[in-house]
């Protein structure tokens, strides 16, 4: 393991980086038009881009509960003017006492529907750890400074937005399953409508709290019982959490998974998360065609796509899970060598019969995992970065929408476990490599990213939300920029092809839905899917920053 942490250090060392060549103002971009100036405050009071991050994600466990915040977890990239990159953990973890029969009834796996709601479903919250520890490394303003736009909010109340209306309409089983039912339901049990302003003094009260006594506040004392007492009473699936399982949570540091791609340097998070893997992957891949020529309109370049990401994903679901419990042959999976053998089996003129897992150097005898998709619910992307050239790569999720439904006080407990696999034995009988156990992370599609031009400056820092849709996402916007010349802003808004096994989905009602017949003639089976992404990034363009928020989310950039 230690071995592969240096190998990887290796790759993260920057290349030929330089800093800015002029100071520009800084910026956030996130997926709340109020979180978003929450970290752009910090920005303004003169703190890092770690700060603005920090302020960004307490504001987002307020106005957007839905889908991240304290009571969950998450993963950040940070890098400094000189292109030095560094990584921090902050994934759930799951409690000592779960083991592989933890999602198994009569030794069958449950239903999602039934696994989500209540204790089952609930890892260690991770973000507040990830949190401390950036702002120890990285922060420039006091911890207790960050927390105020979260507290305002919270205390003086926010408008419910049309988008987290419909979230409360549509995921009241589980919104309302807890004490969210008093905040954002009403006597009736029906969802609050939008541009009702709701306050939440039991999380003002926390976070006033939280920002005096620092993290200890919420992985001690009256927190962490109250975490522990929410998921093992559960009025559904109670489990076996302890106030030792919350109090030994850490978000350690590790170094950036990085590779290169068309000079382009690229770098994202290693495992527990698949993400930094397989956006490399889908990229590395393509790099011998040229997508610049064929331009985004041209259905050859989206078949190569899909391809490509088939064997992506087909590596992602057999090789990644946590590290600290699982042998990840990370170096084999970012190999050039490895992924120009994968590349090789990408014919321009057909389709692939079927994806499989190739071995990479290093590979372990583990077993395939199959996931099934999930829609946009319960994930957060945000950027920051300020005026001295750092910059930050921040997703933040609480699993699927509202998360386990547990609330303690005033914010979501996230189902995180639902990301490990329900059955620990794969078909021909090894263990899986993402089934439970005590202590584990689940592995996750969480993919923050930062390129770098050839100059060694920053080009590009970005995210999604959309659970194992995140690396498709992410690396299509990649594509866009580095390949179709495109803006951040026109990268992100794309339409998106999601390809993890044998069946291509596009999204509804857009260009790649006329392409249909083409991708179909070329060999793929074909599906449309309603859109459920949300991306945020910014781009280094022309000597200044520049945001870019998906359109099909709320989400904005702001200036310092």
């Amino acid at each position: 393991m230690r071995q592969l942490l240096f190998a990887f250090a290796l790759l993260a060392a920057p290349v030929a980086a330089k800093p800015p060549s002029t100071i520009a103002p800084g910026m956030v971009s996130a997926a709340d038009p109020r979180a978003a100036e929450a970290g752009a405050e910090m920005l303004r009071k003169g703190g890092s881009a770690t700060d603005a991050a920090i302020a960004t994600m307490l504001a987002l466990t307020v106005v957007e509960p839905q889908s991240s915040g304290i009571g969950g977890g998450g993963f950040y990239v940070h890098s400094d003017a000189a292109g030095h990159v560094d990584t921090i953990n902050g994934r759930e973890k799951a409690p000592a006492a779960a083991g592989p029969d933890w999602f198994l009834v009569d030794g069958k796996p449950r239903a999602f529907d039934d696994a989500q709601p209540g204790g089952l479903s609930t890892g260690v919250p991770g973000n507040v750890a990830l949190a401390a520890r950036a702002h120890a490394l990285h922060g420039k303003l006091k911890w207790a400074a960050l927390f105020a736009p979260a507290i305002r909010l919270a205390e003086q109340g926010f408008v419910i937005t049309p988008r987290f209306h419909s979230a409360l309409a549509s995921e009241a089983n589980i919104g309302a399953f807890g004490d969210g039912a008093r905040i954002f339901y009403d006597a009736s049990g029906k969802a609050l409508a939008a541009g009702t302003r709701v306050r939440n003094p039991a999380l003002a009260a926390f976070l006033k709290r939280l920002a005096a006594e620092g993290p200890s506040a919420f992985y001690s004392g009256q927190n962490a019982v109250a975490i522990a007492n929410a998921v093992s009473t559960a009025k559904h699936n109670p489990a076996p959490m302890t106030v030792a399982d919350v109090t030994s949570m850490t978000a350690p540091e590790g170094a950036a998974a990085c590779g290169e791609y068309r000079r382009y340097r690229i770098c994202g998070m290693g495992p527990p998360t698949s993400g930094g893997t397989t956006v490399f992957a889908i990229l590395k891949q393509l790099e011998r065609f040229d997508l610049t020529a064929l331009g985004k309109d041209n259905p050859v370049a989206w078949h190569l796509i899909a391809e490509s990401m088939r064997l992506a994903y087909a590596d992602r679901e057999k090789y990644l899970a946590d590290p600290d419990f699982v042998s990840v042959p990370l170096g084999g999976l970012m190999d050039p060598t490895y992924l120009a053998s994968r590349s090789a089996l990408i014919d321009p003129s057909r389709t692939l019969p079927h994806a499989v897992a190739g071995t990479p150097p290093n590979a372990p005898a583990i077993q395939f995992a199959p996931a099934a998709p999930q829609p946009e619910r319960g994930t957060s992307h945000f950027v920051a970065v300020d005026r001295t050239g750092n910059v930050v790569s921040y997703t933040s999720t609480i699993e699927s929408g509202f998360g386990s439904g547990l609330v303690v006080n005033g914010y979501y407990l996230n189902n995180e476990l639902t990301d490990f696999a329900f059955d620990p034995v794969g078909a021909d009988g090894t263990p899986v490599a993402n089934r439970v156990e005590g202590g584990k992370r689940p592995r996750s599609s969480m993919a923050p990213t930062i390129v770098y031009s050839p100059d060694g400056h920053v080009r590009l820092a970005v995210g999604a939300a959309g659970g194992a849709t995140i690396p498709a996402q992410v690396a299509k916007a990649i594509i866009a920029v580095i390949d179709w010349r495109l803006s951040a802003q026109q990268a992100i808004a794309l339409p998106t092809l999601f390809s993890p096994g044998d069946t291509v989905s596009v999204e509804r009602g857009t260009s790649l839905e006329a392409m249909i017949p083409q991708l179909e003639a070329l060999g793929h089976r074909v599906e449309a899917r309603p859109p459920g992404f949300k991306a945020n990034a910014i781009e280094w363009v022309g000597g200044r920053w520049v945001g870019a928020a998906d359109p099909r989310s709320e989400g904005r950039a702001i200036s310092e």
